[in-house]
């Protein structure tokens, strides 16, 4: 290496186990044609020693940060998936994340690596396992997948259990089929008390199953409560959802607010909605805010202040579609404080602004200064900076934005000068006050130096003077003799419009411009053209003597002209005053065709339309329905049944009196299996009891008060080892070809904590028929024992070969009794019978307690 710092043409080497880093492959050398560039890279993955490796995975995941190719280095990386280094394989899954699709014959070899790293102790490592073996687009592995977004969903860590959340969608996009067992994962997610995971379970319920909306109820308040402290990323996608969510259940806080007569039936604000700073506190009636309306709006309201810009834009435009119209306000100070943010932001925000400010003008009057044009801002800007500008002008600020825009004449960008002579025209057009002196300055522009400003004021002026012609007549003159100067096509042709549309006004100038125009015909722009062709049959109309010769000229110019668009605009104009059998019919309509009174253009604001879209929105920013946007819903008539929101305290811990009544059978220690089990009964004395999986419970001694510190520190944990064996609970032969196996995951069901989960892999073991709408085809034969149990989701075919995962919920309700049920399918819809038995250690909860209180309660089973 020179001393420098570049790097030379020399390739690394590895010898006696140091490296030579002549070159980096993630900086210097791209460029080099060497096809053995990584040969490096190889050499130093196979190493022996971890530094080396870690050194590698550095340099690979340098090149896929800079977005260059390194998929040929996927063998030799994924072979480091096995490493024992962690910082090494946490940067092999990260690499492995970005490769595992475009890699998945190999991917797939490492299943059963990712399957041991979902149990590994690193929280870090179970979260990267998971998404790498969800980053395998791979329809054959859903089972796998499923599964271990499951244990995940219930794994102590909430890192980890946010990474189940985002492989959700993932999943659900490989196979839609699922959806029925992702949702209850989604249920169970967004119950999660972390806000590390509620933003992410969040995301999941909107792109799996938006349309359940009952999954919000219980959880709305808890959301609102929790919206201050989730991440910045959950608050936005959290502030969006219940955006939606408000839409479809609480009614339009503004429904009376539209002039309605029926005073009668408007609820008043209470005092503590009405704004500081108004001059007058009294406020148009609205419709009584739901509690839980208020609750949004006030949880939601601090964020204003956040300092993420997405943040900021999302409060916003929760309070632009639901808020009442007196509180929409506070959201315009926040959008101008991020007008000091990079131009991408700007730009955003600005469009948002002269969405709003079409129909709210009072917000964003004060910070009227705010939108003055800055010489260091881009075009883009400028141009949405006028168009607001523009939009909040009124009689008080009129002479100051006028006087704004008369500097941005002299600007050297020809798109924003032309911009700031058609907001002179709107100003003119909207506020009657200023129109004479906006005509005014804008004729004075006719003598500019600069064409394009010439060329812009003649077409607004043109639009203008629609409106009242006849007192207009002077400048009429003066725009018809700037045709032997003006040279832009568009201000040539709105001149020639004005003359025929007018031509009565100057009967004199008019056929001599006319004459002129015939003399250039054949070099004008085609615009220029067709104006020229309309002026002449307007003149033959009204002033025929003069100018029928010349009218015959141009339209026999017309004719042969190469646009086959102005050759048949000639032979349409033709027939109505030369008509050629001498039928005089069109010629006898031709005036009220061609001289009929034309409305005056009505210039407005191109943001006018953009409210149907959600404000923020991509399809509001390009003001166009983009790719999967769902429209804001509208505000109900009347508001859903709130009782839905409304959620039970937790009830406290299971509390019991027991005593233990031992059979005489001989005691056996704490740790030997027995066949016996002791015999739960109540008695005067309160011990502790901890919930536990299908209905039964574990128990502990009773604890005097001072004993109590210790038991609130016995936690629900997740198991520490869950065995991967199947048991067979119905073979091949008894099945018709169909197999199953049953194995115990040790954890709750998702349908009811009462019950434990059993997993079940189907199989079929037939070479070439199929197996369709397998399900529970009666549970007749488990109704005397007391046990309930919820379905495994029906498996609509089973290909030949192939296996399938369902999953059942089980409540033993406090018995050893085997669990009996049949499994029928399309072929044998009468079933077959299914019995699961299961072993008393499968359905102990686990828990975590602190040693001393476990050697006490060991001592006390002896």
């Amino acid at each position: 290496m020179a001393n420098n710092g570049s790097y030379s043409n020399e390739r690394p080497s590895i010898s006696g186990g140091e490296i030579d880093y002549a070159t980096d492959p993630a900086s210097g050398g791209f460029f080099i044609s060497d096809y053995k560039k990584h040969d490096d890279l190889k050499q130093m993955l196979d190493a022996n020693k971890d530094g080396l490796k870690l050194e590698a995975m550095k340099r690979i995941i340098g090149m896929v940060a800079k977005g260059r190719d390194a998929s040929e280095l996927f063998p030799a990386v994924v072979k480091n998936v096995v490493s024992k280094n962690i910082e090494v394989k946490k940067l092999v899954y990260v690499y492995l994340v970005r490769y595992a699709e475009e890699q998945q014959d190999l991917a797939l070899l490492s299943i059963s690596t990712f399957q041991r790293a979902l149990k590994d102790p690193n929280q870090l490592i179970r979260a990267s396992a998971l998404r790498v073996l969800s980053s395998i687009r791979v329809p054959v592995i859903v089972p796998i997948v499923m599964l271990a977004i499951k244990d995940s969903a219930s794994d102590m860590s909430p890192y980890v259990r946010k990474t189940a959340a985002h492989a959700i969608p993932k999943l659900y996009s490989l196979d839609p089929e699922q959806k029925d067992e992702l949702v209850h994962l989604i249920d169970k997610l967004l119950s999660d008390k972390t806000t590390l995971v509620v933003g992410s379970a969040v995301m999941a319920f909107e792109e799996v199953c938006p349309e359940r909306i009952d999954l919000i109820h219980k959880n709305f308040r808890k959301l609102c409560n929790l919206l201050v402290d989730v991440d910045e990323w959950g608050q936005v996608v959290i502030i969006n959802m219940l955006t939606r969510y408000a839409r479809t259940q609480f009614v339009d806080p503004n429904k009376y607010d539209a002039g309605e007569d029926d005073d009668e039936n408007r609820p008043f604000y209470d005092d503590d909605d009405i704004d500081e700073g108004k001059e007058s506190k009294v406020k148009k009636p609205t419709v009584s805010l739901d509690p839980d309306y208020r609750l949004l709006l006030k949880n939601a309201k601090p964020l204003l202040q956040s300092r993420n810009a997405s943040v900021v834009m999302a409060v916003a435009q929760l309070h632009h579609h639901l808020a009442p119209r007196g509180e929409v306000a506070v959201i315009a100070k926040s959008l101008v404080r991020l007008l000091r943010s990079h131009r991408e932001v700007q730009s955003v925000v600005l469009n948002c602004i002269a969405s709003v400010s079409t129909h709210r003008k009072g917000m964003f009057e004060p910070y009227l200064k705010s939108f003055f044009v800055r010489t260091s801002d881009a075009t883009h800007i400028k141009l949405l900076k006028l168009e607001i500008l523009t939009n909040l002008a009124t009689e008080t600020s009129i002479s100051v934005i006028l006087r704004e825009f008369q500097t941005y004449i002299s600007s050297p960008d020809k798109e924003f000068v032309a911009a700031a002579i058609q907001a002179i025209g709107r100003c003119a057009s909207n506020i009657k006050e200023v129109t004479d002196s906006c005509l005014t300055g804008l004729v004075a522009m006719l003598s500019n130096r600069d064409e394009a400003v010439v060329a812009e004021s003649v077409v607004v002026i043109k639009k203008l003077l629609q409106s009242q012609p006849s007192r207009h007549r002077d400048i009429i003159r003066s725009m018809a003799r700037l045709m032997d100067t003006i040279t832009v096509p568009a201000a040539r042709a709105s001149i020639l419009w004005l003359l025929g549309e007018y031509s009565e006004l100057v009967p004199t100038i008019a056929p001599d411009v006319l004459r002129k125009m015939a003399k250039s015909f054949i070099n004008e722009e085609d615009i220029v053209k067709l104006q020229v062709l309309n002026l002449a049959v307007k003149l033959v109309l009204n002033n025929p003597g003069q100018t029928r010769l010349l009218c015959q000229y141009v339209f026999s110019l017309a004719r042969y002209d190469q646009n086959y668009d102005i050759r048949d605009r000639s032979r349409f104009l033709r027939q109505f005053v030369f008509p050629a059998n001498g039928d005089n019919k069109l010629s006898s309509h031709a005036k009220k065709i061609f001289l009929a009174t034309k409305p005056a253009p009505l210039l407005q604001s191109k943001f006018i339309n953009r409210e149907p879209y959600q404000m923020g929105s991509l399809s509001h920013y390009l003001n166009t329905r983009a790719f999967g946007y769902h429209d804001l819903p509208p505000f109900p008539d009347e508001a859903p049944d709130s009782t839905a929101r409304i959620v039970s305290p937790p009830s406290p811990p299971l509390q019991a009196d027991i005593t233990f009544e031992k059979k005489p059978s001989k005691v056996k220690s704490f740790y030997e299996e027995s066949d016996s089990s002791p015999v739960i009964s109540v008695a005067p004395s309160t011990p502790i009891m901890t919930p536990s999986l299908g209905g039964f419970l574990t128990p502990l001694s009773p604890m005097s008060t001072q004993e109590r510190n210790v038991v609130d520190s016995v936690q629900l944990v997740s198991p520490s080892f869950v065995p991967l064996k199947r048991f067979e609970v119905l073979n091949k032969v008894s099945g018709s070809g169909l197999s199953i196996e049953a194995r115990f995951t040790r954890q709750p069901h998702l349908y009811s904590p009462k019950m434990t989960t059993v997993e079940l892999t189907f199989t079929n073991n037939s070479p070439k028929e199929n197996f369709t709408d397998i399900k529970v085809s009666s549970k007749k034969v488990m109704q005397l024992s007391g046990l309930t149990m919820h379905d495994f989701a029906p498996i609509s075919i089973l290909a030949a070969g192939g296996t399938a995962v369902g999953t059942l919920g089980v409540d033993w309700n406090d018995s050893t009794q085997p669990l009996t049920f049949e499994v029928g399918w399309a072929e044998a819809p009468a079933g077959v019978g299914v019995t699961i038995r299961p072993p008393i250690g499968e359905l102990v909860r686990a828990v975590a307690m602190p040693h001393s209180m476990f050697i006490t309660e060991q001592g006390r089973c002896h």
